[in-house]
């Protein structure tokens, strides 16, 4: 059923089609076979002879309107030639030789304009030189009919004249005609295949905008991916840095300072009742959770982390330099992160008896951010850390500066400047 449905919609069935019309049009209106039989100068006995030669090429004009998709030019050329044939035995021209004007359009479409252009032109001095050649017009099924052996005989000098002028004029009149069909003909050919040139331009460009939007949409994907990971990492590592090492105190504590462990217990608690609610925030920005509203925290929460990390049994101190200003939400929030996480490693990596400071240093056109402990400093923390990784991406999205690695003497240090505006003048 699909094949049969398919049918109707292909090509070589559909040129087919339109040969059997053009020759079934050309025997109910042109009659071949009583035009070609009374044309002039045909003697009876060849009629049947020049009636074969008349079906053979008109057999073969036909046959290259049904193929005249898969060999154009060389259907072209077969279709010239047949009506040749036509015109050669003296008779007219009928519906069948419009094949010509279709493999002409055929061409000018499937071809270059230059290849299509020689076509044209050939077939265009081929029509000029036959017709002077000859010294008389391609002729028509009326001026066929109308003359005859005997019939409209020139006799006399000035009846002769007049026979070649009007010739000549009919000549002429005949090339303009046949002139305007063939370049009619390709044009609107070549105007079809501009067309399609153009809409598949159009097709072209469109496949590229919707390739380049997805493409925008997936590096979109990508990075508010790796922003949430950067959030959620800091929160939750911080979170469950303090909380581990609350517990550990509280376990060793809990045979011989039950009120130190009732301590720990309750900071275990209010930290992860904070990291929760850090993480609510950071789903809140995708819409996951309805708590868009709550503040994001900044360095003005700075000494509330500060005494969450005393409490765990670091010591850390804070020193800040100049004249704090306002900073963007954005920026505010990354200076925060980039403390919260390196005194999460500090938590994590120093060891026992570390202790660690935060300077900030506010500048009139940066804010510096330096967190250094004294601890072992252990090359452990590398570039292959999410920590690391994450705050180097916060400061690269900023425009600001960005370093971290062992000191010589000991411990670890980090250090990050984000650009700011400098002071109204």
């Amino acid at each position: 059923m699909t094949a049969l449905r398919a049918w109707p919609r292909s090509p070589t069935l559909r040129d087919a089609a339109l040969a059997a019309v053009l020759l079934a049009i050309c025997v109910l209106v042109n009659a071949p076979n009583a035009i070609v039989g009374n044309t002039a100068g045909t003697p009876v006995a060849g009629q049947d002879a020049q009636l074969a030669l008349w079906w053979a090429a008109t057999a073969l004009g036909a046959s290259g309107v049904a193929l005249r998709r898969r060999w154009p030019l060389p259907m072209l050329a077969a279709c010239v030639l047949a009506v040749g044939v036509h015109v050669a035995e003296a008779a007219p021209l009928m519906i069948i030789d419009l094949s010509v004007l279709v493999l002409l359009c055929t061409v000018a479409t499937r071809y270059p304009r230059l290849i299509s252009l020689a076509a044209l032109t050939c077939v265009l001095l081929l029509t000029t030189g036959w017709s002077l050649y000859g010294e008389r017009p391609l002729p028509g099924p009326a001026e066929v009919l109308s003359t005859g052996p005997g019939l409209g005989s020139p006799s006399g000098p000035k009846e002769v004249m007049r026979v070649h002028h009007q010739a000549s004029a009919d000549i002429w009149s005949g090339l303009s005609v046949l002139g305007s069909a063939l370049i009619a003909s390709w044009a609107i050919g070549s105007g079809a295949r501009s067309r399609r040139a153009y809409l598949d331009e159009l097709h072209a460009h469109a496949r590229d905008l919707e390739r380049e939007r997805d493409q925008q949409a997936a590096l979109a994907v990508a990075a508010e991916r790796a922003r949430i990971s950067r959030e959620l990492h800091d929160v939750v590592a911080h979170g469950l840095s303090l909380m581990v090492i609350q517990a550990q105190g509280g376990a060793a504590a809990l045979d011989n300072d039950p009120a130190g462990t009732r301590t720990a217990l309750d900071t275990i608690v209010s930290t992860g009742r904070a990291s929760l609610a850090d993480m609510r925030r950071v789903l809140a920005a995708v819409g996951e959770v309805d708590d868009a509203w709550h503040p994001q925290p900044g360095l003005a929460h700075l000494p509330t982390l500060l005494v969450q990390v005393n409490e765990a049994g670091t010591p850390v101190r804070l020193h800040v330099e100049g004249s704090p200003v306002p900073l963007p939400t954005t920026m505010d929030l990354s200076a925060y992160r980039i403390v919260q996480e390196s005194l999460t490693n500090t938590m994590k990596h120093a060891g026992t008896g570390a202790t660690a400071s935060v300077v900030l240093t506010y500048r009139d056109t940066e804010i510096g951010i330096e967190i250094s402990d004294t601890g072992c400093g252990r090359a452990t923390i590398t570039d292959g850390g999410n920590g690391l990784r994450g705050m180097r991406e916060r400061v690269k999205l900023l425009g600001g500066t960005f370093a971290a690695g062992p000191e010589p003497r000991g411990g670890f240090t980090v250090r990050a400047a984000l650009p700011i505006q400098g002071p109204a003048a």
